[in-house]
């Protein structure tokens, strides 16, 4: 990206790129995964009417499964943008969203979740 188009892009309005919605379609929490399914990596983004701003989640989630937060972060969005961004592509079949593993009463906090931060800070 050159500094051109990122002036352009920042001249967007949030509510422009949601299409004026502000609400998912369904709650995606900040520590979510987000993973682009088959379908995804397929046409049905490039051609199905989708925005700049799909094609690039379903990039930078193509096989390495990022956060909400992540993802908001790299593409520079607001996070209630990213959040209805990826509810839609998420009811469209384009990701999967991986739900934190919820803390059951034998355990003190969720394995799953703790595997997962584990693997995140190895990353950094």
């Amino acid at each position: 990206m050159n500094e051109r188009d990122d002036g352009i892009s920042s001249l967007v309005r949030p509510y422009t790129v949601t299409r004026g919605r502000t609400r998912p379609r369904l709650e995606i929490t900040l520590e979510s995964l987000v993973e682009t399914t088959a379908r995804g990596r397929t046409q049905a983004v490039h051609n199905g009417g989708y925005g700049r701003e799909h094609e690039q989640i379903a990039a930078l989630c193509d096989g390495q499964p990022q956060s909400l937060a992540e993802i908001a972060a790299r593409l520079r969005l607001p996070l209630g943008v990213a959040r209805v961004l990826i509810a839609d592509m998420a009811a469209e079949g384009l990701v999967a969203v991986y739900e934190p593993a919820l803390l059951n009463e034998n355990q003190a906090v969720g394995t799953e979740l703790l595997e997962r931060v584990l693997s995140g800070l190895r990353r950094l």
